[in-house]
């Protein structure tokens, strides 16, 4: 989302993050022809509206999962502000053939959907088509695909400022959680709920930026914490030729 009553152009210029840094563990897995890549897929909320490139929430995951001994690299970012669905969709169309052996693939995304008033029917479709497309990004393989909730803008103080009706953001936004979550399950992707702590925690000042809307590092830590222990299991499955339960 952007800040302000408007939402930036779609379709800008993809943002891209990438680093050339891993970890010694990453550089010997690499050697081995083990994945250590990772495809971060979204919108403002991946792309870290308003904070620095490390602060990202999956910066963060990236180092998390390093620190607990799981070779991954520094996320290749493809997301921008205002993105919805389907702009994602095309931005992807437009970006160089992606490989089919990243080692992690996250989505995040349908918050500009619910913010432009589009019906959860609409989302469910594109949302299907997206993560079908995460997942082929994944070699088909599921285990190593995550799906982040849409959290809860409704609580923050920009909303409240704007006459946004709490209520009915967060009813709509609970359908989208729910499709997200039913069509993850169908498919046997992990599906990381951070809705609820956005709710619990999205009003304090200190978990904002300076628009008052998108998430500061702070946020993203919690997201972090939520999303970490199950990428690390996923991944750690996926290592050993497991799957997780």
């Amino acid at each position: 989302m952007a800040s302000g009553a408007t939402i930036v152009p779609a379709l800008a210029t993809i943002i891209a993050a990438t680093t050339a840094a891993t970890t010694a563990a990453s550089q010997a897995q690499a050697k081995d022809g083990a994945r250590t890549g990772y495809l971060a897929l979204g919108d403002s909320y991946t792309i870290g509206e308003g904070v620095g490139d490390a602060d990202r929430w999956p910066m963060q995951l990236a180092r998390r999962l390093r620190e607990a001994g799981i070779a991954l690299d520094d996320p290749r970012i493809i997301a921008t502000t205002g993105w919805t669905t389907d702009e994602l969709s095309a931005a992807l169309d437009a970006v160089e053939p992606l490989d089919s052996d990243w080692a992690l693939v996250s989505l995040l995304i349908g918050v500009n959907n619910q913010y432009r008033g589009r019906p959860v029917d609409d989302y469910v479709p594109e949302f299907t088509a997206l993560l079908d497309r995460a997942i082929a990004y994944a070699g088909g393989d599921t285990g190593r695909v995550i799906v982040l909730a849409i959290p809860d803008w409704g609580v923050t103080p920009f909303a409240i400022a704007g006459s946004f009706d709490p209520e009915v953001i967060a009813e709509a936004l609970d359908a989208y959680n729910a499709a997200a979550a039913r069509i993850c399950a169908e498919r046997g992707v992990a599906f990381v709920d951070i809705a609820p702590v956005s709710r619990a925690r999205g009003a304090e000042t200190a978990m904002l930026v300076e628009d008052a809307l998108h998430p500061s590092a702070a946020m993203y830590a919690e997201w972090t914490a939520l999303a970490a222990p199950v990428a690390q299991r996923l991944l750690s499955a996926a290592r050993t030729g497991g799957r997780s339960a």
